[in-house]
């Protein structure tokens, strides 16, 4: 998880009108968990990380901070 994970995350979640209760909700695990996420305070687990790129239809790599693209170039 890159240093700026917890950033996109806050990012995608406030771009979607979504609170982190209704994304915790989402990943079956509860707020407070999820706000460690958002802090960086907790790594996101594989399980999270596919289930966010899924639902806000980003790669990995996207948010995991290693791309500055919310989908792999090369698949469009």
């Amino acid at each position: 998880m890159s240093e700026r994970t917890p950033e996109i995350l806050r990012n995608l979640r406030e771009d979607h009108d979504m609170t982190q209760e209704q994304i915790a909700q989402i990943l079956g695990t509860s707020q407070t968990m999820y706000a460690r996420y958002e802090r960086g305070a907790n790594a996101l687990p594989l399980r999270h990380l596919l289930t966010l790129c899924e639902y806000y239809d980003v790669s990995a790599d996207y948010l995991l901070g290693r791309t500055p693209h919310r989908q792999n170039p090369n698949l469009l």
